[in-house]
Order: C-alpha cells, then sequence, then structure tokens
C-alpha cells in the first residue's frame, strides 16, 4: 500500500532576489518559521522571508527529487519558474493562510 500525503517544494526570497529551494510536509508551518527566523541557516542569515514559489506533490520522493532538480538550475531559469506563477513576486503566504 502506497501512502500518500502532502509534500511541497518551495522557494523563499529576500528583497534583493537571493532565493531558497526547500521541501517539506507543512508549507504553513515552514514558512512561518522561515519568516519568524526560528531555524538557523541560510534563510536567516539572508533574510529570505518571501514565499514566491511552491509546487503541491502527493509523494516525497517526487517532491525532493523536483527539490534537487531545482537547486541545480541557474539563477535566470528559476527566476523564470517563479516569474510563470508569480510574475510579481508577490509573497503568497497570506494567500496560504484564507
Amino acid at each position: 500500500m502506497t501512502r500518500e500525503y502532502n509534500f511541497y517544494v518551495y522557494i523563499m526570497a529576500n528583497v534583493t532576489g537571493t532565493t531558497y529551494i526547500g521541501v517539506t510536509s507543512n508549507l504553513i508551518r515552514r514558512v512561518y518559521e522561515h519568516k519568524s527566523d526560528l531555524i538557523e541557516g541560510f534563510t536567516k542569515k539572508h533574510q529570505c522571508h518571501k514565499l514566491v514559489y511552491f509546487e503541491h506533490y502527493e509523494h516525497t520522493d517526487y517532491a525532493i527529487k523536483r527539490e534537487k532538480e531545482i537547486k541545480k538550475w541557474r539563477r535566470e531559469k528559476k527566476e523564470n519558474l517563479i516569474s510563470k506563477m508569480n510574475i510579481l513576486w508577490k509573497d503568497l503566504y497570506d494567500d496560504l493562510l484564507n
């Protein structure tokens, strides 16, 4: 029996366009942690507090594979991916809460 859940590949950004790519099973909680600087690391150091992109997966393997794929991309390709979903790079976090 295959277990299915909700998994997300997401991209956080700061005001200068620096991005962080991650994977999580709880997008709202994880973005809140980034926004609140609750976890030491890249997003806290670079102030990546805006959720600018995410994708949903039902299986963890697919989400992890996609995260690794996107992380290998050049900056321009990542920016194009974000802009296709979110042309203004607005923070999508509030939309998740509504």
